[in-house]
C-alpha cells in the first residue's frame, strides 16, 4: 500500500494504469488499495498546490504561537478545536517548546490577520498569550519548491 500512497501523495492525478506499471501491481489491486484508503480515511482528500502569487492573488500568512492553560481531562484539545473552526485558520498543531499550539492563519492583509489574533484568537478562554510571525517569503511547501531554478552558466569541464 505504501508505494501506491507515495505516488498519489506526489501526484494525485496519476492514472491507475500508470501506478500499476510503476508498482508492478495489477490495475485491480491498485484500485482496491485506493478505494480502501479512501474508505478508511488514510487518504483524507486530493489536493492541488497553487502558487497564488504567480496567479496574481496575494495572500498574507502568519504563524501564531499560542500558550494555553490545559484543562483536566481534555488538555489542549478543546482549545485547539475552537481555533481550527475559524475559517481563517489553515492549520493547528500541538507542539513542544515555548508555546503549546502553532496556528497557521491566512488573510488578505496583515491588518486582517492582526484583527483575527486580537479579536478572535486571544479572547478564547485559557489562551494565555500569542506570538505572531508573518510569512515573508515561501521557498518550499509540501515538497514543492517555489523558487525558479537558476540556470547554470558554467562551462562544462571534460577530462
Amino acid at each position: 500500500m505504501d508505494d501506491v500512497l507515495k505516488i498519489l501523495e506526489r501526484d494525485s492525478r496519476m492514472s491507475i494504469d500508470r501506478i500499476a506499471t510503476m508498482t508492478g501491481k495489477t490495475e485491480a489491486e491498485v484500485r482496491e488499495i485506493i478505494e480502501t484508503a479512501e474508505k478508511t480515511g488514510v487518504i483524507r482528500r486530493y489536493k492541488t498546490v497553487i502558487d497564488w502569487e504567480k496567479a496574481g492573488r496575494e495572500r498574507v500568512f502568519a504563524f501564531i504561537d499560542v500558550k494555553v492553560t490545559p484543562a483536566r481531562g481534555v488538555g489542549f484539545d478543546d482549545v485547539a478545536e475552537r481555533i481550527y473552526r475559524f475559517p481563517e485558520v489553515h492549520s493547528v498543531y500541538l507542539v513542544s517548546g515555548a508555546c503549546d499550539l502553532r496556528v497557521v492563519v491566512g488573510g488578505e492583509t496583515m491588518k486582517q490577520v492582526a484583527f483575527f489574533v486580537a479579536e478572535k484568537l486571544s479572547t478564547i478562554d485559557r489562551v494565555q498569550s500569542t506570538s505572531t510571525h508573518f510569512l515573508l517569503k515561501k521557498y518550499k511547501e509540501d515538497t514543492d519548491i517555489f523558487e525558479e531554478p537558476v540556470e547554470d552558466h558554467r562551462l562544462a569541464v571534460s577530462p
